[in-house]
């Protein structure tokens, strides 16, 4: 990209750097690594609103870290597991109509909302909320929500599925998920979207395609897309208890792996079994996907792990340990 800088008195290529900047945020001073954009001959700094914009949204959530708060789409996700509108939960709860938006917006929620969401992210305790408050939905809302809870709290999935995932898959978010915690769906979406692009993708590939999009994404936007922690191994980085994720996909018919035999080499390929659903990933995590698909489209899985190994990440931690997200800024696709 090149812009006219004041400084040197002409147009000029530009370059990203990152620095550490303070931000603040609700009284408190929040220090993140903030990617600015500069000229390359003098480093004089440019406005430029995506990447500030970013930092903004990295150090609003290093915030919510450090108070145990509830990320925007976290609170997404608890309202839409009940099927209500925003102005639906937001009367549920006897808040303003516009405060659920904002929230999920990223404007930060006090602490008294955070715990009562916290509460309700369970079913039963939805239902206890139902029972014991007065709340301002009609008689025929209140019966469909506690349809859904019923359905919910019967849902062998939910009963047994995502607790057991809940002891591999942190939902705290840490730097080693990327300050978000695990998310099923989206990890599903991701799978799907490379495994259909992708004719005859082997899993060792698409280990390497879902840890530079988790990655790159956190370097742009503070955030993971998936939650999944990626471990250092000898063929790269590879996402934690993958295995059991794939077990998972298997059986909900999401995805599933054949073994494929080529003279003496056997060959892991990913089979999608459905397409990738309608609005599970947002536009810029769907333009992120494309991204890394088009930079690595043409590469093979050896090509694809040595390229990995080069990484500062890969190469700061030893087989069996976390790779933490903190390493994401040294990535460079181009």
């Amino acid at each position: 990209m090149r812009k006219y800088c004041e400084e040197c008195g002409r147009e000029v290529e530009t370059k990203v750097i990152t620095e550490k900047e303070t931000y603040d945020v609700c009284g408190e001073p929040i220090e993140v690594d903030a990617q600015i954009l500069v000229c390359a001959e003098c480093r004089e700094q440019f406005y430029c609103e995506e990447l500030d914009n970013a930092t903004l949204i990295r150090a609003y959530n290093e915030y919510r870290i450090r108070h145990k708060l509830l990320l925007p789409e976290e609170i997404k996700k608890i309202r839409e597991q009940y099927g209500l509108s925003q102005r639906s939960f937001g009367r549920l709860l006897n808040w303003g109509d516009k405060t659920i938006c904002r929230y999920e917006n990223g404007s930060i929620q006090d602490k008294a909302h955070n715990s009562l969401l916290l509460f309700l992210r369970e079913p039963e305790n939805m239902r206890t909320y139902l029972t014991e408050n007065e709340i301002v939905l009609n008689e025929k809302q209140k019966a469909k929500l506690l349809n859904t809870v019923d359905k919910l709290e019967q849902d062998l999935e939910y009963r047994t599925g995502r607790r057991l995932f809940d002891m591999f898959f942190s939902r705290i978010p840490s730097e080693e998920n990327g300050f978000k915690g695990f998310d099923y769906e989206k990890l599903c979406a991701m799978v799907l979207f490379f495994a259909n692009k992708s004719t005859g993708l082997l899993k060792t590939k698409l280990m390497k395609l879902l840890n530079y999009s988790d990655m790159v994404f956190y370097k742009e936007n503070g955030i993971s897309i998936s939650g999944l922690r990626y471990a250092h191994l000898p063929y790269g980085p590879v996402p934690d208890n993958f295995d059991m994720i794939l077990g998972r996909m298997a059986a909900d018919h999401i995805a599933h792996i054949d073994v494929v035999y080529e003279g003496a080499y056997e060959k892991h390929q990913v089979v999608p079994e459905c397409d990738v659903p309608e609005g599970v990933l947002s536009d810029p995590e769907q333009e992120m996907l494309d991204r890394i698909y088009e930079k690595f489209k043409s590469f093979g899985s050896v090509e694809i792990s040595d390229y990995s190994h080069k990484e500062k990440g890969y190469n700061a931690t030893k087989t069996g340990q976390i790779i933490s997200y903190a390493y994401a800024k040294y990535i460079q696709l181009n």
